[in-house]
């Protein structure tokens, strides 16, 4: 913990207390320890001059949790002379339904008055990396990113500008900057995200085109689950940690878990580590080697298969590529079916035994037995991954694979199950967002290649590195756009090499950052740009799209932009403007009329909605959902309800990856397999050294929402950055709880304070992930901030192009 934090929290008031809901907190299982005063909110009592003026008139304003945890929770700010001066929640309607933010939410406050703020905007003065900045006004920032752009359009073309991925900001009207760059002749974008990049990529090869991540078409509600299941199996997936907040996921699943307990059911939490969600509940751990997943899965398919407990059925009126006989045309006779490689008759000629998986997994022969047992005796099972299993190098195996269990029972589509993908999100938005409008530029390229475009970028083609709506990039990424997100370099694979491509300014020749605080990523910057946050303005936004009812919210200001802020679409009139485009920006509205336009527009298509007015006091409204039943079309139907693969059936065996396999630039050590098969990846299973003889892997951690909340001091107190070791590797290292460690993998290294636990499986260590980089990167680069990113690789995955390095490491870890 640094001096700054420890010094925070020795000067917090010990009489505040939380107001509100912790049912978040409760779900966890593990609570939060230290004074609940940290988080900002309501006070039961305050002594005269702690905080409050009693005779100052106190106005409320209500706004949102804008930040990318799948929530958007309500907050209702209680300001005074025109600061806010705490917080409350979401007390509106039923329990059931109350958008009360987690504990992590309401330390906004502690954001959004932090002494940390970016008050003007600036200009890079040192090397890019080192932080040093001089402040300069508005007309010159506004003046240099209009020359700048103007100059990468006339000399590279817009194909040369790129809008970086960016989370840090979910509201209507958050990022207008799509819109004035489209305005601009458009820019380079991505497809796909760092959330779910492999999945995003390969499950439409086996689920169809119209596959989403973010639907409830493809996947189960969690309230489903709850209605109907008695076997829940979670793969990589804590909600406790992933989805905190009152109406988040976290919520739905204690709900669950009652529910499939009161039935007489069970809960199985496949990790590596005992997460929170499971934490209260260690019998449902079922420990696992990271990055193992589709080991695993093979084995139970394997016994399943052995004892005759597989719908064939439905695989054969279904499904494409289960056995010879549902092959397509094109493998047939070759042993390339799902069977083949099960049963060893094919592929690596291997039997996928309980015995088999033991040695990769971790996982006993007979724990494996017993759970295909159960999986087989369970009327409906609901198999749920996480993205934890995707984010691995071999991450575009893993998520398919996991799928085969519901596919190969035939419990799919049917009430209490799931399709093996995550819980459903919700299908509907009450209101829209700031209208993008079109972009002229066709090319996209996958979301984690930014990099490698702008180094190499008139190299990339669509048969070498993924590109889209086109052959070719053919061009060099020259300008990069980052509106509040912290991808650059905090949450980018292999900080190291990252500055040096940053670094070299004949490379990408402008950066332009807005942020509310200095990130790593913002010290790249060539211009930085202070933005005004959301309770600084009136704000507008929906449900969070893990949350699975509809909603929106409205409200705000509770305060005034400090010091020089300004709204970034005020900001980006402006850079319009500069090229005559102002009115087409614009269409004539105001920040504040976009809002009320987008509010009106949505409550006209629904009559339950209140009139503006009404909303702008009530603040918040609110509708629940029914439970999703995932594929439940196709499963009632399959030939009348046909997916959008090119069979119409999932294709366990897929045809258009044997041709991208074929076809695809890959390589020598990279594979596209048609089948969800076992591959361990670079970095995976077998891939530890003497020099490097422990795996390790990230995980999301409470404190932050990646790395958003990280830079403030009394959430780093309550939930440290901490290496979790498990006892055995901790003795044989003489490490003890507390000590302070040197992590070492072949991309960088770290300093963090360890954390030993049983909680972790032996050999294996886990680093939570978004803490801020703190390395000096002209001197020894160790990085004392515990990053995860220092220590992940650059490579980018053999189809998605993504980032699969972020959970497969391997490291040697000792005393500092």
């Amino acid at each position: 913990m640094s001096k700054q934090a420890k010094q925070a929290v020795s000067d917090l008031s010990r009489r505040t207390f939380v107001k509100g809901s912790l049912a978040g907190l409760a779900v966890a299982g593990a609570g939060l320890a230290g004074p609940l005063s940290l988080f900002g909110c309501a006070p039961e009592a305050r002594t005269e001059g702690e905080g409050t003026d009693s005779s100052a008139a106190t106005t409320v304003a209500w706004s949102q949790c804008n930040v990318n945890c799948g929530s958007n929770c309500a907050f209702r700010w209680h300001s005074q002379d025109g600061k806010i001066v705490y917080m409350e929640t979401d007390n509106t309607g039923s329990t059931d339904l109350q958008a009360r933010a987690c504990l992590r939410g309401r330390s906004m406050r502690r954001w959004i008055n932090s002494p940390d703020r970016l008050q003007y905007p600036m200009k890079r003065v040192g090397a890019r990396g080192e932080g040093r900045f001089e402040q300069i006004s508005w007309e010159e920032a506004i003046d240099t990113i209009a020359e700048q752009l103007r100059y990468t359009i006339e000399t590279y073309g817009n194909e040369a500008i790129h809008k970086i991925y960016a989370t840090g900001m979910y509201s209507a009207t958050g990022n207008p900057s799509t819109r004035l760059l489209n305005v601009l002749g458009g820019c380079v974008v991505e497809h796909y995200d760092y959330s779910t990049n492999m999945m995003s990529a390969v499950m439409p090869f086996m689920y169809g085109e119209n596959f989403s991540p973010y639907d409830n078409v493809n996947a189960s509600s969690f309230s489903e689950a709850e209605r109907a299941s008695d076997l829940v199996i979670l793969f990589g997936n804590s909600p406790a940690e992933t989805r905190m907040g009152g109406a988040n996921a976290v919520w739905d699943f204690a709900r669950v878990r009652e529910a499939v307990y009161a039935r007489g059911g069970t809960i199985v939490n496949i990790d590596y580590r005992l997460n929170e969600t499971s934490s209260g509940y260690p019998d449902e751990w079922l420990p696992i080697r990271p990055g193992t997943d589709a080991a695993l899965v093979s084995a139970l398919v394997h016994e399943l298969m052995a004892a005759g407990q597989v719908d064939l059925d439905f695989l054969h009126t279904a499904c494409v590529g289960f056995d010879e006989e549902s092959m397509p045309e094109s493998a047939k006779g070759q042993n390339k079916s799902y069977t083949d490689y099960i049963m060893g008759t094919g592929y690596d000629l291997v039997e996928k035994t309980p015995e088999w998986a033991a040695s990769i997994t971790q996982i006993p022969a007979d724990r494996i037995r017993q759970l295909a047992a159960d999986i087989a005796a369970a009327e409906a099972p609901f198999v749920c991954q996480g993205w934890g299993p995707q984010r691995h190098t071999n991450g575009e195996d893993a998520t398919r694979a996991i799928c085969m269990l519901p596919l190969v029972t035939g419990k799919i589509g049917l009430a209490g199950t799931n399709t093996g993908m995550r819980e459903a999100e919700p299908p509907t938005y009450l209101v829209g967002s700031l209208p993008a409008g079109d972009n002229p530029v066709e090319i996209t390229i996958p979301c984690y290649q930014w990099l490698n475009a702008i180094d190499h970028g008139r190299d990339m083609t669509a048969l070498n590195a993924g590109i889209l709506g086109g052959d070719k990039l053919g061009t060099d990424i020259k300008f990069l756009w980052n509106y509040a997100g912290n991808c650059m370099t905090n949450q980018h694979g292999d900080i190291n090499y990252t500055h040096e491509i940053l670094a070299d300014e004949s490379k990408c020749e402008f950066i332009l950052v807005w942020d509310t605080v200095m990130t790593d990523s913002a010290k790249y910057a060539d211009i930085l740009l202070p933005d005004a946050m959301r309770a600084e303005q009136l704000n507008m936004q929906t449900q969070g799209y893990a949350e699975y009812y509809t909603a929106v919210g409205v409200g705000g200001p509770a305060q005034e932009p400090p010091f020089e802020n300004r709204s970034s679409y005020d900001v980006m009139a402006d850079i319009a403007e500069r090229f005559d485009k102002r009115e087409e920006f614009t269409e004539g509205r105001t920040h504040d009329e976009w809002v009320q336009f987008l509010y009106e527009e949505g409550a006209a298509a629904n009559s339950d909605m209140p009139p503006w007015e009404e909303m702008l006091e009530q603040g918040i409204y609110k509708e629940a959902l029914p439970p999703a039943i995932g594929l439940a079309d196709f499963r009632a139907n399959p030939a009348g309800n046909p997916l959008s693969t090119p069979s119409g059936k999932i294709e366990i065996y897929s045809e258009s990856l044997a041709d991208l396999a074929n076809t695809w630039e890959l390589r020598e050590d990279e594979v596209i397999n048609p089948l969800p098969l076992f591959t361990p990846g670079p970095d995976g299973y077998g891939a530890v050294s003497d020099e490097f003889p422990l795996y390790c892997c990230g995980f999301h951690h409470k404190s932050r929402t990646h790395s958003s909340f990280g830079f403030i001091p009394e959430l780093e107190q309550i939930a440290r950055q901490q290496i979790w070791v498990n006892p055995l590797d901790a003795d044989t290292r003489q490490i003890k709880d507390g000590d302070w460690c040197s992590v070492k993998s072949k991309a960088g290294e770290i300093r963090i304070e360890a954390r030993v636990t049983p909680r972790v499986i032996p050999g294996t260590i886990a680093i939570p992930q978004g803490a801020w980089h703190q390395a000096s990167m002209s001197g020894d680069r160790i990085d004392e901030g515990g990053c995860v990113n220092t220590l992940t690789t650059y490579r980018p995955t053999p189809l998605a192009k993504g980032n699969g390095p972020a959970h497969s490491m391997v490291v040697q870890v000792a005393k500092a």
